[in-house]
């Protein structure tokens, strides 16, 4: 599976948010329209003719008007402001496991290491079947049941029942909530001798002490060149992205600058003697990364610091400042525009917002994904880096060197298995029965990757728990909605063949249509079931699962990437000295 898909994490959701105080300077129109929604809001409590839910009206007005601003400032409400902060602020307060839901049970995928739940003895294979006195399985359990039952204040008890392996006696235990980190690396490791790697999946408050830890942790094991993974990583806080993007430029440069109207903008500009101002930089980056992401990106190529390698960044260049409502929820303000050293502003055009809404849809439709070629930037948005290497705003950051979606690794079959969770299942069945065997055989994520595999007898048991569980590997085809969608396709032929009931006596080109239609679609879906290459994709994912629940995420993270064309190609240009010649990069 590839990690977008763990993506749980929306660009909506992390934006760039400065603190700094912005001072207003007063609109001529604005006196009037307070005045005017005031009395509106007195006359509503003082005439009308039933009760109003003011907490209701307003809180409807507030998202309507934020929706007629920009497609990033948003509202949001008073009980959902701690659940969308905490990955921004990197923790939250719970019992620190790591779980999944299968078979409308909680299953514990991982258990974080010093937390409340390590420290009582549970473990990673683990079922929480009950939780103080409800029962934690069956319809009704989802990931807010969850959430609510385990989720609580710092110091707070909470008991559950676990079922372990194959017994049948439930094990008890009283778990003290504590702050649990939410981490934003969680993937770091050397992929050769001078050569590290580094994931960071949001720009979050913990984020640069992560970074400074993860730096080191890679420099003490001989690293000299890194490659930066920022793909999916849709922003999060501006001074985050600054401090990160300065530990690899050189000191009394400007990293990044905000400006708006009011002119309030600030200028932030590196220090000297950070972390990674020499060696062979990288950055892969996506049509997800955003904001704080493009950001770093920008900064890095503005700078000829280092190639930026992968596909056209998500085009996010506004600033949003977090401000707490009397009631305790939340706007978030979009109050400038920033700018990339060069003077580059990489938002996409905003004026329509379906547009806006469906733009990476419209870029696989129109092939971007496939091939940098029909990308067009125009000269009005062109600037130049300080060695002479030509950049745009306007749409985002474009890569140095472009990588190609692989429309290859895509398979129905494949999806259908890890979005019901049939491999997960399977892996947990699998571990509570070879769980120390395999930890005996393969003590490291080391010994794993060299010599763990899935052989064929494994694979076919993967697939009979698949079919007991409904899934099959045959072609499924929907024939009502099938012809729903050709209706809807060929609406215009269809309207100007029958124009009358005389001519729907002549069904002989309807037919034909119908056929030619069932005939594609058919094909098309066989061709998506991808079942030449189904069974590589399931098995590097089987053993990405295995790998998870014998170690951690982070270790399982690099099977993953063994098979994941960026990387490679990264790895393979890391040693290219010719091509970082070619693109001007310098330390």
């Amino acid at each position: 599976m590839k990690m977008k898909y763990f993506k749980g994490l929306l660009i909506s959701a992390l934006f760039v948010i400065i603190c700094s105080t912005s001072y207003a300077q007063i609109n001529p129109s604005y006196s009037l329209n307070n005045n005017k929604m005031n009395q509106f809001l007195r006359y509503m409590n003082d005439m009308y003719v039933d009760t109003v839910d003011f907490n209701n009206l307003v809180e409807k007005g507030i998202i309507e008007m934020m929706e007629t601003l920009d497609p990033h400032s948003s509202y949001i409400a008073k009980k959902d402001v701690q659940l969308t902060s905490e990955p921004l602020k990197g923790e939250f307060e719970g019992i620190g496991v790591t779980f999944q839901l299968i078979k409308d049970t909680i299953n514990i995928i991982e258990v974080i290491i010093n937390g409340p739940s390590e420290k009582v003895g549970i473990m990673a294979g683990d079922k929480i079947v009950k939780v103080d006195t409800a029962v934690a399985c069956g319809p009704k359990i989802n990931n807010n049941w969850v959430r609510d039952h385990l989720r609580g204040k710092k110091g707070s008890v909470v008991k559950v029942w676990i079922k372990r392996g194959k017994s049948d006696k439930l094990l008890e235990f009283s778990i003290t909530r504590d702050k649990i980190p939410m981490y934003s690396i969680n993937v770091s490791f050397m992929v050769d001798d001078k050569t590290g790697y580094i994931r960071l999946e949001r720009f979050a408050q913990t984020s640069p002490r992560e970074f400074f830890d993860a730096l080191n942790k890679l420099k003490a094991q001989g690293m000299e060149d890194l490659i930066f993974d920022l793909r999916g990583n849709g922003g999060g806080y501006l001074e985050v992205a600054f401090r990160i993007a300065d530990e690899f430029i050189k000191g009394d440069r400007i990293i990044v600058y905000t400006d708006n109207f009011r002119k309030t903008g600030e200028r932030r500009m590196s220090h000297s003697g950070d972390n990674f101002e020499k060696g062979k930089l990288i950055v892969l980056v996506d049509e997800y990364s955003a904001s704080a992401s493009e950001i770093v990106s920008g900064a890095i190529q503005d700078w000829d610091r280092g190639i930026i390698m992968g596909r056209r960044t998500f085009g996010k260049g506004l600033v949003q400042k977090p401000i707490r409502l009397n009631d305790g929820s939340e706007i978030r303000l979009t109050i400038s525009h920033y700018y990339t050293p060069t003077g580059r502003c990489i938002q996409k055009p905003y004026t329509d917002n379906d547009s806006y809404s469906k733009d990476l849809a419209n870029r696989y439709k129109h092939g971007e994904y496939l091939t940098p070629d029909s990308i067009s930037f125009p000269d009005s948005l062109k600037f130049t880096t300080p060695h002479g290497k030509t950049v745009y705003g306007g749409g985002g950051i474009m890569p140095d060197i472009f990588i190609p979606y692989d429309t290859s690794k895509y398979s129905t079959f494949y999806n259908e298995l890890v979005r019901k969770a049939i491999v997960s299942g399977y892996t947990m069945d699998y571990m509570s029965s070879h769980r120390d065997e395999l930890k005996a055989k393969y003590p490291t994520i080391q010994d794993f990757r060299a010599n763990f595999t899935i052989d064929d007898a494994m694979y076919q048991d993967l697939l009979s728990y698949a079919k007991n569980q409904g899934i099959t590997d045959t072609t499924s085809f929907l024939f009502s909605q099938r012809m729903e969608i050709f209706v809807k396709n060929k609406k215009e032929e269809l309207d100007s063949l029958y124009r009358s009931l005389s001519d729907l006596q002549q069904m002989d080109k309807l037919d034909t249509m119908i056929q030619n239609f069932i005939t594609e679609s058919y094909n098309e879906s066989v061709k998506l079931k991808n079942m030449d290459k189904a069974p590589e994709f399931i098995k590097e994912y089987l053993s990405f699962e295995i790998a998870r629940n014998l170690y951690s995420y982070g270790d399982a993270y690099q099977i993953i990437l063994m098979n994941d064309e960026t990387f490679q190609q990264a790895c393979k240009t890391m040693h290219d000295n010719k091509m970082f010649k070619r693109l001007k990069i310098s330390d």
